[in-house]
């Protein structure tokens, strides 16, 4: 079994290639790709069955590299590994992975045992595992009060974009009345409407970009995939 690390931290890289020694005999050979491009490269080229991903890198994150990695081989297993429990990476992830393909999520905080636990789960039974704790951190967390749909959530990227009600409406299939209550419903669960909001007439689509970074239902890697995303939209577009 091939495995290949994608980790920019030697240190972090060394403590995964050890944990992956002790946990899976069945490895034969584990590469090592310093950022997601070489990721994708060492994936292609190497013949790699499982991957371990690291979520910030400067050159490409993992989401991207994932996805990458995903499109051309859907039967790969891909551990993801963090510092941040974000609800923007679940998100992320949940919208790239393939149907029945094994993905898993875990924090670089947690345990060597629950490490390890989570790379055999999900390299090799094929398993998906979101470690316990990141759902934790995101319970007690400044979460949104109750989770956004995906509708709703593609509308808060748009307008993180900048798009107006009528595209975001065009973008989305969706008709502007719709457009407009998922908005209503975005100022609601991020906690936006309030009485201070009324009296300071203050913005509520800056106000809810701000809660949105604030809570981490959006981060920065999720921000430049959504602008990618929506480049590629006005290219089919024309």
């Amino acid at each position: 079994m091939k495995v290949l690390i994608v980790e920019d931290d030697q240190f972090h890289a060394s403590y995964l290639q050890d944990a992956l020694a002790e946990a899976l005999p069945e490895v034969t050979e584990i590469f090592r790709a310093r950022n997601g491009i070489e990721g994708e490269e060492e994936a292609r080229d190497g013949g790699i069955e499982a991957v371990v991903m690291d979520l910030q890198m400067e050159q490409r994150n993992g989401i991207e590299a994932a996805r990458s990695i995903w499109t051309e081989r859907p039967q790969s297993r891909i551990l993801f590994w963090s510092n941040y429990a974000d609800e923007a990476y679940l998100r992320g992830i949940a919208r790239i992975v393939p149907e029945d393909s094994a993905y898993g999520y875990v924090l670089k905080t947690a345990s060597r045992e629950r490490l390890k636990l989570a790379l055999r789960a999900v390299l090799v039974e094929g398993q998906i595992m979101v470690d316990r704790q990141i759902h934790r951190m995101q319970k007690h967390g400044a979460a949104p009060r109750s989770g956004l749909d995906d509708s709703e959530f593609s509308v808060l990227l748009d307008l993180a974009l900048g798009l107006q009600d009528k595209m975001i409406a065009e973008r989305r299939g969706m008709s502007l009345r719709t457009v407009q209550n998922r908005l209503l419903s975005l100022y609601e669960k991020l906690g936006v409407v309030s009485a201070l909001d009324d009296e300071l007439t203050l913005n509520k689509r800056v106000r809810a970009l701000n809660r949105a970074l604030v809570t981490r239902t959006l981060n920065i890697e999720t921000l430049e995939a959504a602008h990618r995303d929506f480049e590629a939209w006005l290219a089919r577009r024309k």
